[in-house]
This record gives C-alpha cells, structure tokens and sequence, in this order.
C-alpha cells in the first residue's frame, strides 16, 4: 500500500509477526511510547531471519558476523494503543553487497488492518570484531533468491512462534 507522498513504498511483505501492545510498552496515557516501534520492527527483523534458518547468536558465534543498523527512518501514522494486537511485516527492498534496505510496516490487526507506521530499515553485515563491513552471508542471499522466484512464500509468524505459510 503506498500513500501520495510516501517515501517509504512496500514491496510485497516477505514476513510478518504478530504482536501485542503491554503496559510496557505505552506511555502513561496508554499509547505506544514512540521509540517502541523501533523494538518491533527489531523483534521482526530477527525472527523473519530466524524464518530463513538464519539465527543471529549462532552467525556471531561460527562466523564472526553481526547485523547492525546504519539508519532508521520512520513515519507515524496513527497510535497503537494498550492491547492493541499489531502485526510487524519486514521487505527486502533493496540488497548490497554487505547491506540490505528493508522496508518495514506496523499495523494494527483490526478486521481490515489499520497503518500505522511505516519504516525504512538500513543494515550492514559486519565483522564482529572489527566492526567493518562484511559480505551478506550466502545462507541469506540464498534464501532472499528463492523469496523473490515465482511462487516464492511469504512467510507469517503464527502464535507461538510457529511459521505458517
């Protein structure tokens, strides 16, 4: 869905997790407190990797490699309230040789799903150690090619933690 103006199109959703809204999450008026929205396209990010058979600990651990953040932008649209259930999707829009440009959105999970943020996510694969830019793992780009042929499943975190495709 892209609205006039947006800066932040999307591409088909890749992975979507779905999420609710705790009392921590919120402000004292009950609204998601805005530095939030970057824990749940995080919380996204990670477990759409780990959908992909990529788990950062295990990546850290046996390759030396780290995802970080170069930039963050984000867009609000409308607030997220306190037991909101909200769904998170991640998007590859674009991929370097060390770094993939993700769009990302945040939706309220009503019967006919609610905007209300929007996201566009750089980040770089580096070497643990040095912090230098590191190529993609091939485990990934693998996995973002069979995404993108004809037929490749979008992939949706059930309840649990479970996929569903």
């Amino acid at each position: 869905m892209t609205l006039p103006g947006d800066e932040f199109p999307a591409p088909a959703s890749a992975y979507t997790l779905p999420l609710r809204v705790y009392w921590e999450d919120t402000d004292a008026g009950g609204v998601v407190y805005y530095a939030n929205y970057l824990k749940f396209c995080e919380r996204a990010r990670t477990e759409w990797l780990r959908s992909l058979g990529l788990e950062q600990q295990r990546l850290a651990d046996a390759e030396g490699l780290l995802f970080v953040v170069g930039s963050a932008e984000l867009r609000f649209l409308r607030p997220a309230r306190l037991d909101d259930r909200l769904l998170v999707d991640v998007a590859v829009a674009s991929r370097g040789g060390a770094s993939l440009d993700l769009v990302q959105r945040v939706w309220r999970d009503d019967p006919v799903p609610t905007l209300l943020a929007r996201a566009r996510v750089l980040v770089a694969c580096v070497q643990a150690g040095s912090l230098r830019p590191r190529r993609l793992p091939r485990a990934l780009l693998q996995a973002l090619d069979a995404l993108a042929q004809p037929g490749g499943a979008s992939r949706h975190a059930a309840p649990g933690g479970a996929q569903a495709q």
